[in-house]
């Protein structure tokens, strides 16, 4: 066979491969499509894991599941290949991706070089988002700066009269926390309620976690005693939340919300709450929970968090937009209206969706708080 004719039979046969491709992907009916999910290992983000577990259980075979590295940074490569192995799948027509880790740029753009029509949404995006807002169609990230104001009013609502803030100076030198402390303690002095700035040690100094939870437990009670039990209790830290959560609760103090909102985070630690295997990831059961000992601590309508965690949020949103989306109940790729309505009726309440600068594809998120 000479080398013209050998040239022209692999072009036929390339072009027969695309076609056939195309003709798959056209195939693709209304009924038949599936949605990817990307999350962190269980080490790295259980909320988001084991929300997508909790999608899987609902929607079965529509659902596909991967994760990107515990080492993402180093190993961005295998979150580029992981995403890519999702798209290649021709009924794969939505990718919901939380947390949108650094490396979820590049993946993206890989994948839109052969499957443009793929939807993108995009939970507690990681990279630059001047960057990140070209290539999600939908980007949800937590409202931070705003949560200041909202802590100091709905502290008063819960009953405060005093507001304490604890944190220590290397949190104080990050730009967001540093705003967001200046907008809850200007609220604060705006409604009438006393703000309290209270420096505590640094988890990574010399003392370590242990030397920050130490003086979290001596601190609040002292707090107590001199500002009364109508004082409530925020902290910039994680490390500071379940001695913070024991002690208010224990003290009959309010405990307004934790610094990362979620029903799992500290709060069933502080409460002695244990979870079985079966109620992993299970909302309702975690907030009945809560609520029994809340209740049986005397402290019903002084504790409070949000209602969903926020990567949870942001997974099942992204599942239920996907859907509407595919089956064509959505005004174009974006809908903002559809996507709070999804995001309220997940949040059992109302959210904010504030729109970051002048992007109408990227999210600064708030919700509602649940008061237990």
């Amino acid at each position: 066979m000479s080398k013209r004719v050998l040239v022209l039979a692999l072009v036929c046969i390339v072009a027969a491969g695309s076609l056939f491709a195309a003709g798959q992907r056209e195939a693709v009916g209304v009924d038949d499509y599936r949605i990817g999910i990307m999350t962190g290992t269980v080490s790295q983000g259980e909320e988001e894991f084991r929300a997508a577990e909790n999608m899987k259980e609902i929607y079965g075979d529509k659902i596909v599941i991967t994760t990107y590295p515990d080492r993402f940074m180093q190993e961005q490569e295998t979150t580029i290949s992981n995403m890519m192995a999702m798209a290649s799948d021709p009924q794969v027509k939505a990718i919901v991706m939380v947390q949108a880790v650094p490396g979820a740029t590049a993946a993206i753009q890989r994948v839109r070089e052969v499957r443009p029509d793929i939807l993108f949404i995009l939970g507690a995006p990681q990279e630059d988002p001047d960057v990140i807002a070209r290539y999600g169609d939908i980007n949800l990230q937590t409202n931070d700066i705003a949560r200041g104001a909202q802590i100091a009013q709905h502290s008063q609502d819960m009953g405060a009269k005093v507001l304490v803030h604890y944190s220590f100076p290397r949190h104080m030198s990050i730009e967001m926390l540093a705003v967001r402390r200046d907008l809850m303690k200007a609220e604060a002095e705006r409604i009438g309620l006393k703000f309290i700035e209270e420096d505590a040690p640094d988890p990574t100094g010399d003392a370590g976690v242990p030397g920050t939870q130490q003086f979290i437990m001596e601190d609040v009670p002292r707090k107590i005693a001199e500002y009364g039990k109508d004082t409530a209790f925020f902290g910039t830290n994680c490390a500071m939340m379940e001695p913070l959560i024991r002690q208010s609760v224990s003290g009959g103090a309010i405990f307004p919300v934790q610094c990362c909102p979620s029903p799992y985070h500290a709060l069933p630690g502080a409460l002695g709450i244990r979870i079985p295997a079966d109620k992993q990831g299970n909302l309702e059961w975690i907030r009945e929970e809560i609520a029994k000992v809340v209740a049986a601590n005397n402290s019903t309508g002084r504790v409070a968090t949000w209602p969903v965690p926020v990567n949870m949020m942001y997974v099942e949103a992204g599942v239920r937009y996907s859907i509407e989306f595919i089956e064509g109940r959505t005004n174009g790729r974006m809908d903002k209206d559809v996507l709070i309505s999804i995001m309220e009726d997940v949040a059992g309440g109302g959210v904010d969706l504030e729109e970051y600068q002048n992007y109408e594809n990227y999210f600064l998120y708030m919700s509602d708080h649940l008061i237990f």
